[in-house]
């Protein structure tokens, strides 16, 4: 293999997998799939490998021909357990090469499937997102959040994934002293409790690795103790009990904008913009002033209404935050610094919105209100608004407005690949 190009168009990817066991029985309940570039050469790394993908602009297709070859070799060896498979969200944008068709669609019908996703990826582009957990689930697949705890961030971001299964990053293991383990642990616990979720520890090498992971509510495990990467069993293992996945949705309304979904179960008040705003700062500051950072999304209906005090707030909250975005009509893409932003087009019903979410590990919390379309003095416009600190309402009137969210720069986001 002369270059990057020779190996993606030659298709000369290999994968690995490692066994996922249950950690009560010592069962295996899956596999997770690690790919490798052509053995011997400067890509066999995948970290490598992909560098070397990105540059040449083939980072999507090479995420592709990764996962095509995980389906094949499952597909091949006859496996009947799960198969956790990595993915990044932005290779959605990119269609399946033709080549591939076949084995994509081979692992739809046969295989079960968990894909796994980054934190980092994700807040790189939301509708990536979006898009990528409805291909998964729409085939009856599971969706997988890997390397939580690595970053704090990854916390607030993980109820818009709704993963089936959470994975507790191998540093967690050896750290549990540190607060910020415990921070993660407690996010996690409350997350798979209120969910059903799996939780998985990853780097469990010994006994007390595995003691240690059972007391963070892992009960499933992977790592060395279990076993390396390698080919796959020879002769097919029986399924045995099989991870379970969670339903499609968290519950509550789909569809519609923030306020309608709101509004629709919960009573609304008409007051004025100067009655409003305390509120409004107040959902601020939970942003500002959480111990763990939640993601802040808020709707201001136009640029001039995003004032240079408010782009100062949103910038500090964004320095520690894993996504604040200010929607409008008239402002950027970044309106301040580390501020995701959107325009709204004409007609488009948010344009009469006032919004303000706010969603992390332990709170949830919405202003929703619309304007009556008042022309008088600007403190006196009215307003019809409601509240809600109903989690599950609060996902869904916050993921909404995450396909507005164009994708970042994605040499921003470090790459995460489990190897």
């Amino acid at each position: 293999m002369r270059n990057i190009h020779n190996v993606i168009d030659g298709r000369a990817v290999t994968s690995a997998f490692q066994p996922l066991v249950d950690i009560a029985t010592r069962r295996v309940l899956g596999y997770e799939a690690l790919s490798r570039g052509p053995a011997g050469s400067p890509w066999e790394s995948p970290v490598t490998l992909f560098a070397a993908a990105r540059a040449a602009g083939r980072d999507n297709e090479l995420d592709w021909v990764c996962r095509a070859s995980a389906y094949r070799a499952a597909l091949d060896a006859g496996l009947e357990q799960t198969l956790f498979v990595n993915m990044e969200p932005t290779a959605w944008h990119t269609p399946c090469p033709d080549d591939l068709a076949p084995i994509v669609a081979r692992a739809q019908s046969r295989l079960r499937v968990v894909t796994e996703m980054t934190e980092r990826a994700i807040a790189a582009d939301p509708a990536g997102l979006l898009s990528a957990t409805a291909s998964c689930r729409a085939a009856g697949w599971g969706v997988a959040l890997d390397d939580v705890g690595a970053d704090p961030m990854s916390l607030a971001l993980m109820p818009f994934v709704h993963p089936d299964v959470v994975k507790l990053d191998m540093s967690l293991l050896h750290a549990p002293q540190d607060p910020h383990t415990s921070h993660v642990v407690a996010a996690v616990a409350a997350y798979a409790e209120a969910s059903g979720a799996t939780i998985l520890a990853e780097g469990v090498e010994t006994a007390e690795h595995e003691a240690i992971a059972r007391t963070m509510g892992a009960t499933v495990g992977q790592g060395w103790l279990y076993g390396r990467p390698g080919p796959l069993p020879p002769v097919p293992a029986p399924p045995g009990a099989h991870l379970p996945l969670l339903r499609p949705a968290m519950g509550g309304p789909t569809g519609g904008t923030p306020f309608e979904i709101v509004a629709a179960q919960r009573p609304t008040v008409v007051t004025t913009k100067s009655t409003l705003m305390p509120i409004s700062k107040h959902l601020e500051a939970l942003a500002r002033d959480s111990h763990q950072p939640p993601v802040l999304l808020a709707c201001f209906q136009e640029a001039r209404h995003f004032t240079r005090a408010t782009a100062r707030r949103y910038a500090a909250i964004a320095e520690r935050s894993p996504m604040v975005a200010a929607l409008g009509t008239g402002l950027s893409d970044e309106p301040a610094p580390g501020v995701r932003g959107a325009h709204f087009t004409a007609g488009d019903a948010l344009r009469g919105e006032w919004n303000v979410l706010v969603v992390g590990p332990h709170q949830a919390a919405a202003l929703v209100a619309r304007d009556l379309g008042d022309t008088g003095p600007e403190a006196e416009r009215r307003f019809v608004f409601a509240t809600t600190y109903d989690r599950a309402l609060v996902i869904a009137a916050a993921r909404s407005l995450l396909h507005l969210l164009a994708p970042t720069d994605p040499g921003r986001i470090p790459h995460l690949l489990s190897v």
